[in-house]
């Protein structure tokens, strides 16, 4: 599993969490809902349905979100003890899933984004993520070809706009690194997934 250096002294404290690879194992029990590439953020001591946001504030309740390509998030408030995983694909990126998390997160336990810790997973990286006009116009990106989006740099660059300064971001593109990672656009249906997940002892 991978590891958010600027989640590491809060281990002691009693935070678990990680990025999955390919080789990784899970603890029992993480709550994950029906990802729909969606801007919904559900509250994982409530019956789930479909999201692609999970927050709690629960001891015990690890949350979690699986990905093969699209960008795994973790956001912890370490003194309002309140976690979330967030599934941020090209949809649910465009209409803002990261904001929303960050918002019900501090309207939940009355915090500050400053307050926020954030880490990002490894993602298919702009060096592979190829997209047409559509999807590009819908970041704001006016073109008659296909360009490279920057998926994890948008991501950053949402959680920062949404008041969260304390912020890690893997280096790692899924696609590049087949040894390692699993990537649906390189495997297709025959992609397996990784699963990124966050809580508290």
């Amino acid at each position: 599993m991978i590891q958010a250096p600027n989640f590491a002294d809060l281990a002691p404290l009693g935070l678990v969490h990680g990025f999955g690879d390919r080789f990784s194992t899970y603890p029992d029990g993480i709550t994950t809902a029906r990802q729909i590439h969606s801007a919904i953020v559900q509250d994982a001591a409530c019956p789930l349905g479909e999201g692609d946001a999970l927050v709690s504030n629960r001891p015990g309740v690890l949350v979690g979100v699986r990905t093969a390509d699209c960008v795994p998030i973790l956001l912890v408030d370490p003194a309002a003890g309140i976690v979330a995983a967030i599934h941020a694909g090209w949809r649910g990126t465009a209409q803002g899933i990261v904001p929303e998390a960050v918002r019900v997160v501090c309207s939940r336990e009355h915090t500050d984004p400053r307050h926020l810790r954030a880490a990002i997973g490894p993602a298919i990286g702009v060096c592979c993520y190829e997209v047409g006009p559509e999807v590009a116009r819908r970041f704001g990106i006016e073109t008659a070809a296909a360009v490279h989006l920057d998926l994890p740099g948008i991501n950053e660059m949402q959680i920062r706009n949404a008041g969260v300064s304390d912020i890690w971001k893997s280096e790692e593109c899924t696609f590049c690194t087949v040894d390692r990672f699993y990537s649906f656009r390189r495997e297709r249906e025959a992609a397996g997934r990784m699963m990124s997940l966050v809580g508290w002892r």
